[in-house]
């Protein structure tokens, strides 16, 4: 483990945000941030058992006191420390619903997790990335998760797709601009029914084994991304399980 560099993995709930903490904390100490502590207590708990080093933060991504607040206290449990990696793995909300039902702050909740969330998030730790390019190991990498809906507005996910594409609109403004620099910035659709408790029990793609996508299988493709050479950075990666129609 290095001595020098940290992650940060903000969304660190139940499944990929589980999944890319414990892959990235192979290597790093690791950052998880989330509103409430259960979201990433146990996973701090699994990672220090096995000998690694992580801590858990309290912020609202949204709020960007609470961002100012949550990197004061990074500052002072990594001292001297340079950030290798930050994973923005933020849910915006899960809502099915006729447009006509929808009210405006539906649409303000799904910017505000999806786009506003990013854009503090970004302003935190990319200074951060910028500072570690000379003594990084592998190109200082923000990674950002996104969905189907980044792409493809389907019916009655109003909301969502809106907030989802303006995440992936402002990843890819991220990257142009900074990619040059030397920090690699990367969307990852993930396009797909997860593998996680609560979906246990949903029918997918005909109830195939591998039908749904494996978190771990998503934290290594993250860990790849994070370890590509800058001479060939992946801008978007699209993941979904073999069966999954697109």
């Amino acid at each position: 483990m290095s001595s020098k560099l940290f992650a940060i993995v903000a969304g660190a709930g139940t499944g990929t945000g589980r999944a890319v903490a414990l892959r990235f904390a192979k290597t790093y100490p690791v950052v998880l941030m989330a509103r409430r502590p259960e979201s990433y207590h146990d996973t701090v708990s699994e990672i220090t058992q096995a000998g690694g080093r992580a801590v858990g933060v309290s912020a609202d991504v949204s709020d960007e006191r609470s961002m100012g607040t949550a990197f004061d206290a990074i500052k002072k449990e990594f001292p001297g420390f340079k950030l290798a990696a930050a994973i923005y793995n933020v849910s915006s909300g899960y809502m099915i619903k006729p447009f006509l039902e929808l009210k405006l702050d539906d649409l303000e909740g799904s910017l505000s997790g999806s786009a506003q969330g990013l854009f503090n998030f970004a302003q935190k730790t990319i200074p951060l990335l910028l500072d570690a390019v000379p003594e990084s190991e592998y190109s200082p990498t923000l990674l950002v998760t996104g969905a189907t809906s980044s792409i493809r507005g389907s019916a009655k996910f109003g909301t969502l797709a809106a907030g989802m594409f303006a995440r992936r609109a402002l990843t890819q403004s991220l990257a142009r601009e900074f990619h040059p620099q030397g920090v690699h910035v990367a969307h990852s659709i993930i396009d797909g029914i997860i593998d996680v408790p609560r979906t246990r029990t949903y029918t997918t793609n005909g109830g195939v084994e591998d039908s749904k996508l494996n978190p771990e299988s998503i934290a290594d493709s993250y860990w790849h991304l994070h370890t590509q050479s800058r001479s060939a950075f992946t801008q978007e990666l699209d993941l979904r399980p073999y069966v999954e129609t697109f």
